[in-house]
Parts: structure tokens; C-alpha cells; sequence
């Protein structure tokens, strides 16, 4: 039985990580830390364990053996290094840090700890971009040549624990980074999972088109993110974050094959269709995805008990999710610079 931490005790722990945990039967939640200690304490209550008045109390209980870091973005790294070197494996929601240098100095705690890394990025699990993943290898749609992966909603003001305009996602000192980071890393990730590949280069602008904060002012992070990408392959294709669409969620995936089209969550009623240039149409009805507003089991903390107790890596591996962030920070560099940026990729 593994004995589980939970840092931050906000909506994405609240939601996720700890009824999944709790839905799970190889783990049991027995500490809670929140800045909030009030917090932390009514979990505790209501779930059974203990409540902590620092984080580093919680990592240094010999009886907790893995944690989730659901915290502001801009402890990610501080209490994930912490918390590897106290002996504890991590799960560590995304994005993994706010600056390159600390995402590599977490997989090298993670390395030197011996300790499990994953970073929560729960679109790779859902049974469509399963299914999508199988289909692509088995060239049910040719070789990729180019791709579309959007992921939009109305933003982070309505999901946070504290909602409006005061929420920790538009403060540059919490956040450091704001659509891009939120939504962009998801299907930056995504997109290198379904085709195979990494991406090498990246032309990007990032802007803040709408969100304000109490004051009314312009929010100093990004609320859009738009990024031409090209793989290692020479593959190209286009990513799309923003919090400024006020209607439907879209977290859709297009990618153009050699045979045929492939359009992921693109449609309500179809998970996956494929249009296959024969003619031939083929329709998946498989599930919705997760909303913001439609919450489901995402498999992201069962992965990580498995990867624990089977002692094996998964494809959350935080040098995945290494990957992933240098195209972030060199998104960034480009929308900063306007100018192209090459990443190297390991």
C-alpha cells in the first residue's frame, strides 16, 4: 500500500488527484498541505490523515512515500526537488517549471534520487488519443505531413479555487507564464506522443488579447499562444492556446496523412473520424473528453501508482515532459525575439 502526500490542496487536487487516489486501491492519502492550512485540515477530515502546517513537514514524514505537487506554478520545482531529495516520488502537475533550468535540475533530482518524476499531462491517457496513437502507427493514415492541435476555453478564472480576476494563474510571480504554458504545453506534448517525433523548431507569437485583472488592466501573462512547429521529421504543423473562447471547449487535433485525414475531438458525437483519400469514412465513437465543466476518471494518478510499484516508466516520464518545455521556453524566445528558434532535442 503506498502512502500518499497531497502539496496544494486546490481545484486540480480537489478534482483529480485526490478522488483518484482515493478510487484506488494500492494507495491511501494519509497527509495534506495547503497554504491555507484551513484547508488542508477540512480535507483531512473529510478524507481521513493528517494535516501539515509546512510542506517540508510533510515530505520528511518517513511514512508518506509519494506526493502530488499541485501547487502555483512557480513552486513546481522547488518542492518537487525538495521532496525527491527527502526520498519521495513525485507526481507533479504541469507545467513542470517555470524556467528551463529548473526542469532540468528536476529529472536530474529525479535521476539522482532513484525516485519516480511524472508530470500530470492527462491528454496522453484518454482512450481517444489511445486509440488515435494505435491508428497512426499502423498507417491507417500514411505519413503525416502536417497537423492543427488546438486547445481553447474561456480560461482559468472560472476553474481556480479562488475564482475572477484575482486567481493565481493571472499573477506573473505565481503563474510566470499564462495560456501558452497552461494549455499549449498539453498539446505540444500531445502532438510529439501521437506522431513520434520531436519538434526541432518553433516560430511563435504569444499576446494578451482580453483577460484583465480586478483593476482592469491587461494581465501580464499570455492569454493566447500561436506557434508554427516543425518535427525532426520535417513535419509541420500549427498550435493554438488561448483563454478567450467564450463558447465551446475546443481540444481538437487534426493531422493530414499521405492516405487520408484524421480529426480528434473535433466533432460531439465522433471521438475520432478518418477520411480516407479512397473515399472510405471511418467514425469512432469512443468518449468525450475532459472539460473544464465535465470532469472524468483521467487515469494520470493510476499510471503513477503503477509506474511506482512496478518500478517502471511511463509515458508522464518527466524526460518526456523535458522535452515538451523546451519547445515552451522556446516559444517564449521566439514571440520575445520574433524570431525562429531551434531547440535542441536530446
Amino acid at each position: 500500500m503506498l502512502r500518499i502526500g497531497i502539496i496544494g490542496c486546490g481545484k486540480i487536487a480537489q478534482v483529480r488527484h485526490i478522488p483518484e487516489y482515493l478510487d484506488n486501491d494500492k494507495c491511501e492519502i494519509i497527509g495534506y498541505y495547503d497554504r491555507t492550512y484551513s484547508r488542508a485540515e477540512n480535507l483531512a477530515k473529510i478524507n481521513g490523515g493528517k494535516a501539515y502546517e509546512t510542506y517540508d513537514e510533510l515530505i520528511n514524514e518517513p511514512n508518506i512515500d509519494a506526493v502530488s505537487v499541485c501547487v502555483s506554478n512557480h513552486l513546481h520545482a522547488e518542492i518537487t526537488i525538495a521532496a525527491l531529495r527527502a526520498g519521495k516520488h513525485v507526481l507533479c502537475e504541469k507545467p513542470m517549471a517555470t524556467t528551463l533550468k529548473d526542469c532540468e535540475d528536476m529529472v536530474r533530482a529525479a535521476n539522482e534520487s532513484g525516485k519516480k518524476l511524472l508530470i500530470g499531462h492527462n491528454q496522453l491517457l484518454t482512450p481517444a488519443h489511445k486509440k488515435a496513437k494505435e491508428l497512426i502507427d499502423s498507417g491507417l493514415i500514411g505519413d503525416i505531413l502536417t497537423f492543427k492541435t488546438t486547445f481553447g476555453h474561456s480560461g482559468p478564472e472560472t476553474w481556480s479555487i479562488n475564482p475572477g480576476p484575482n486567481t493565481w494563474f493571472f499573477d506573473k510571480n505565481a503563474a510566470a507564464m499564462g495560456a501558452m504554458a497552461d494549455l499549449g504545453v498539453h498539446k505540444t506534448y500531445l502532438i510529439q506522443y501521437l506522431i513520434g517525433h520531436k519538434i526541432v523548431e518553433t516560430t511563435a507569437k504569444l499576446s494578451t488579447l482580453d483577460k484583465r485583472d480586478a483593476d482592469g488592466n491587461l494581465i501580464e501573462v499570455d492569454d493566447n499562444a500561436f506557434c508554427i512547429y516543425k518535427m525532426d521529421n520535417g513535419i509541420m504543423g500549427n498550435m493554438t492556446a488561448s483563454w478567450t473562447y467564450y463558447g465551446p471547449e475546443d481540444n481538437s487535433t487534426i493531422l493530414y496523412g499521405t492516405k487520408g485525414i484524421m480529426r480528434i475531438y473535433d466533432d460531439p458525437n465522433y471521438s475520432i473520424k478518418v477520411m480516407l483519400n479512397n473515399g472510405q469514412k471511418i467514425l469512432y465513437e469512443i468518449e468525450s473528453i475532459q472539460t473544464n465543466d465535465n470532469q472524468t476518471k483521467s487515469g494520470v494518478i493510476d499510471l503513477f501508482v503503477e509506474a511506482i510499484m512496478e518500478d517502471k516508466e511511463t509515458e508522464l516520464s518527466c524526460h518526456n515532459a523535458l522535452s515538451s518545455m523546451k519547445v515552451i521556453f522556446a516559444s517564449i524566445e521566439s514571440s520575445n525575439t520574433g524570431r525562429t528558434v531551434k531547440i535542441a532535442q536530446d
